[in-house]
């Protein structure tokens, strides 16, 4: 797969209460109302602005802080498609995961990308691609591929249920 679009760049340290902020998470539960909080404390023109398959660059360290799944979810309705990170925060990196939304660590992209420039991420070949050139990234296990590729797990295990089901 591959994914192109406009980089929203960020630094170190952003937690999930500034992805999705937490005096949204239980009152907010409309996943097209949570994109529109989407990063509002740290960049108010993000959610307005924001295209379908953007993508997120950012330093070490991205969602840390809560376990909260609306990190995730806010960003993959806003069309965010893949994140780019110096470092992921565990928990956050598989909430990525399941929600759909590619995690992506390679820091020498994140210091190559010009905040607002396109760039591609080829899934496939395990490559960042900008201005600056190229760049490889670890690839991901075949299970957590394989979750990403279904659009993430619940849709993953509707779709085997669901095939269970026709047996």
């Amino acid at each position: 797969m591959q994914y192109q679009g406009r980089a929203w760049k960020y630094g170190d340290n952003v937690n999930t209460d500034v992805i999705f902020p937490g005096k949204y998470t239980y009152t907010v539960t409309d996943v097209a109302e949570m994109a529109k909080h989407a990063l509002e404390d740290l960049d108010p023109t993000f959610a307005a602005n924001v295209k379908p398959g953007d993508m997120i660059v950012a330093g070490k360290n991205w969602g840390c802080g809560s376990s909260r799944e609306q990190a995730v979810t806010c960003l993959v309705a806003a069309g965010v498609k893949v994140l780019i990170a110096k470092s992921i925060a565990r928990i956050h990196f598989r909430n990525c995961v399941n929600g759909g939304l590619l995690p992506v660590v390679c820091p020498p992209a994140v210091d190559a990308i010009q905040n607002g420039e396109i760039i591609t991420v080829d899934a496939d070949n395990y490559k960042v691609i900008c201005a600056a050139g190229a760049f490889d990234f670890p690839p991901l296990s075949p299970s957590l591929k394989a979750i990403l590729e279904a659009g993430g797990l619940i849709p993953m295990l509707k779709a085997r249920l669901a095939a269970e089901g026709e047996q």
